[in-house]
């Protein structure tokens, strides 16, 4: 059977596989999310979460479940604790994009809550979404025609669901954005923005070039943060979107170098 069944029947087992398929193919999957999915009740998706993290199959976290593992540990989409958090800082970023706006997304876990938000939104239409994230892409499916959803094309990267070189930034080269929106993983005074990830911070280079606004967002773990790749100067974004378990003094000393941040709380 290919095909989900949404009719809240299938066999308990059966279930569970396809909850779990559904878990893989994201970073955070909500318990509501889940109910809504197969037509079952919250406590029975509970059940059936408890189960799969007794097998070792995911990893519980506080509403819902992420996959267990990942190809790099050091990839891991985001650490248990800071869901809230991202969801504040969706939250108040998508706060910042007016109706009618063109916008670049980038692929990753808080620039997920920031899709998510956006669709929340609305009051929110004729907005242009270009993003190199597929999960993202199908996530503001669901807002449509209210936006309009462009996938830039590229490689694909398992797990990540991101899109890059070859062929990843030949978009980026032909359009001027209002606003690029974009994560990593280590924001630091004198190091400016770095990433983890190699093939994945020229993709985001190129982003902040093509747009006019640049945001940056990122939780309070990954301020002081300095990773392998250099992504940008702290002169090259606008503004940071953070949350408040940011340490205040690199905050100000951000602030100092003209950085413009704004606390989700």
């Amino acid at each position: 059977m290919d095909e989900l069944n949404t009719e809240g029947d299938l066999p308990t087992e059966l279930r569970r596989t396809q909850i779990l398929a559904y878990i893989k193919a994201r970073d955070f999957v909500r318990v509501t999310d889940l109910s809504g999915k197969f037509h079952v009740s919250e406590v029975t998706v509970r059940a059936d979460l408890d189960m799969l993290a007794e097998r070792g199959d995911v990893r519980r976290i506080r509403g819902g479940a992420m996959p267990r593992t990942f190809p790099n540990i050091e990839e891991r989409p985001f650490a248990d604790e800071r869901v809230n958090e991202k969801l504040m800082i969706g939250r108040l970023t998508a706060s910042l994009v007016a109706q009618g706006e063109t916008i670049i997304l980038d692929v990753g876990t808080t620039t997920t809550a920031v899709a998510r938000a956006l669709i929340q939104r609305e009051d929110l239409r004729d907005v242009i979404i270009f993003t190199n994230a597929l999960n993202i892409a199908l996530e503001l499916e669901a807002a449509i025609p209210r936006f309009s959803v462009v996938i830039t094309g590229g490689t694909l990267r398992p797990l990540q669901h991101s899109l890059v070189d070859p062929l990843g930034v030949l978009m980026f080269e032909r359009i001027k954005a209002h606003t690029a929106i974009v994560g990593c993983n280590g924001i630091e005074p004198q190091a400016g923005v770095t990433n983890i990830n190699l093939p994945e911070t020229e993709i985001k280079q190129r982003m902040l070039r093509s747009a006019k606004r640049r945001i940056l967002v990122a939780d309070g773990s990954k301020v002081g943060e300095i990773e392998l790749a250099f992504l940008c100067s702290i002169e090259d974004i606008d503004l940071l979107v953070t949350d408040s378990s940011a340490d205040p003094i690199l905050l100000a000393a951000l602030r100092e170098q003209g950085l413009e941040i704004l606390i989700a709380n």
